[in-house]
C-alpha cells in the first residue's frame, strides 16, 4: 500500500481551540487546561484512506498576533490547511476571512482548504450564525464542518474529506465535490482570489 505524507496547517485566532482538535485526532484526549501553543507544534497521525495510507503531518500555528508573521514558514508546501474558528465567539469567524486572504496571497495553489466551526457542544451560546457559517466556505468551495474536540463530533470526518479532496498519484481529479484551488497565473504578481 502507498503512503503519502500530506502536510496540514491548522490557522486561526487564539483560543478558537485548534490545539485541542489536533490532540482529539492524533491521541483522542481532551484536555480542557490545554496551554496556548508558542510558535506552533507538530505531531503526525496515519491514516488509510481507499488503497492508501496517508500520514498527515500537522502544523498547530499559535494564533497570538506577536506570531502571526511565522504562519507562512508553516503553510508552505501544504496540501491542506484548516482554519477554526470558535462558534460563540463571532470575531473568530471574522477575522477567519483574513486567514484564507493570506493563504490566497502566500500558500501553496492547489490548497485544499477547510473551514472548521469548533465547540459545536455550545451550541446553545452560538454567536456564529449557521447559515453565514455555511455560506462563507461554500462560496470559496473549501470543506466546512463543525465540531467539537470535547465530544470528539466531526474530528475524523474533516480528516477523511481532506483525503478524498487531496488529488490521487495519478492525477486525475478527486472524487466528488469541488476543491478549493489557489489560483494564480505565473505571469502576474500575487494577488488575493478570496
Amino acid at each position: 500500500m502507498a503512503l503519502r505524507e500530506l502536510k496540514v496547517c491548522l490557522l486561526g485566532d487564539t483560543g478558537v481551540g485548534k490545539s485541542s482538535i489536533v490532540w482529539r485526532f492524533v491521541e483522542d484526549s481532551f484536555d480542557p487546561n490545554i496551554n496556548p501553543t508558542i510558535g506552533a507544534s507538530f505531531m503526525t497521525k496515519t491514516v488509510q484512506y481507499q488503497n492508501e495510507l496517508h500520514k498527515f503531518l500537522i502544523w498547530d500555528t499559535a494564533g497570538q498576533e506577536r506570531f502571526r508573521a511565522l504562519a507562512p514558514m508553516y503553510y508552505r508546501g501544504s496540501a491542506a490547511a484548516i482554519i477554526v474558528y470558535h462558534i460563540t465567539k463571532e470575531e473568530t469567524f471574522s477575522t477567519l476571512k483574513n486567514w484564507v486572504k493570506e493563504l490566497c496571497q502566500h500558500g501553496p495553489p492547489n490548497t485544499v482548504v477547510a473551514i472548521a466551526g469548533n465547540k459545536c457542544d455550545l451550541i446553545d451560546v452560538r454567536e456564529v450564525k449557521e447559515r453565514d457559517a455555511k455560506d462563507y466556505p461554500d462560496s470559496i468551495h473549501a470543506i466546512f464542518v463543525e465540531r467539537s474536540a470535547k465530544n470528539a463530533t466531526n474530528i475524523n470526518e474533516l480528516f477523511i474529506e481532506i483525503s478524498r479532496r487531496i488529488p490521487s498519484t495519478d492525477a486525475s481529479p478527486p472524487s466528488g465535490g469541488k476543491g478549493f484551488k489557489l489560483q494564480r497565473q505565473p505571469s502576474e504578481p500575487r494577488r488575493s482570489c478570496c
